[in-house]
């Protein structure tokens, strides 16, 4: 487990070890976690034996990410990675690692959130206007949130196909710059709210002629993310390959 002493890192640590076949051997992490859950502390995955592990999962920092990708293409280790907020560089050593062994990465690991994902989706080519709304604790460093920019490429990618097209924003005069949100295109707006107490939300919410509909979904607590990556672990190996979520590895 990569990024072990942070909030994440603990919540899956300990999770995961309560699933059958799941064991958490190394805990990497600069600062010493506060619980090691049976694992061991190492401050670099450099410092862990490859013997010891089949499966490295990080949810650490972008920078770290590379380390962990380049660590897990050398030893033929799989890799699941839950960090967001990935530069282009950054994002193409990871690719470069999926040639040597595999990688699952995704924005959310919560189930709930793939649903929603999925639903919104589904409802997108049947209403003229959608707009999102992401929720997330006020120390989360990216704006906006992975899965928000992932929902609106799906619903684009639903609304292309369906020959939809959003008519333009009628919105001329703007009196404090970014109320609008950002545009995340096709029209779909995205705007990120960061509040001390929140974890992860989200709100998808489609208008049409007399009616609206909206998708929520809410993680209250990181334990809600400990499944999906589960699935991912017990997915992953070292065949060489990228595989962006875990929409497909759920039925």
């Amino acid at each position: 487990m990569v990024g072990a002493a942070g909030r994440m890192g603990q919540a899956l640590a300990e999770n995961l070890n309560l699933v059958d076949g799941l064991v958490v051997s190394a805990m990497v992490d600069l600062r010493e976690p506060a619980r090691l859950f049976g694992g061991s502390h190492f401050t670099s995955l450099e410092r862990v034996a490859p013997s010891e592990v089949d499966v490295v999962v990080d949810f650490s920092q972008p920078d770290s990410v590379v380390t962990s990708a380049q660590w897990c293409a050398r030893h033929r280790r799989g890799l699941v990675i839950g960090t967001t907020g990935l530069s282009d560089v950054q994002q193409s050593h990871v690719e470069v690692a999926a040639a040597a062994t595999g990688v699952v990465m995704a924005s959310n690991f919560s189930l709930g959130a793939v649903l929603s994902e999925r639903f919104a989706a589904m409802a997108a080519p049947y209403f003229e206007r959608v707009e999102i709304i992401e929720l997330h604790h006020d120390r989360k460093v990216d704006a906006p949130s992975g899965t928000s920019i992932a929902t609106a490429a799906h619903i684009n990618d639903a609304r292309r196909a369906a020959g939809r097209v959003t008519p333009e924003d009628p919105t001329r005069r703007v009196a404090l710059e970014g109320a609008r949100g950002a545009d995340a295109g096709g029209g779909v707006r995205i705007h990120s709210v960061r509040l001390p107490g929140l974890v992860a939300h989200q709100e998808v919410l489609f208008g049409g002629a007399g009616e609206g509909l909206t998708i929520r979904h809410d993680s209250y607590d990181r334990v809600s993310f400990v499944q999906g990556v589960a699935i991912a672990v017990n997915h992953v190996d070292a065949t060489p390959g990228f595989t962006w979520g875990i929409d497909d590895l759920i039925a």
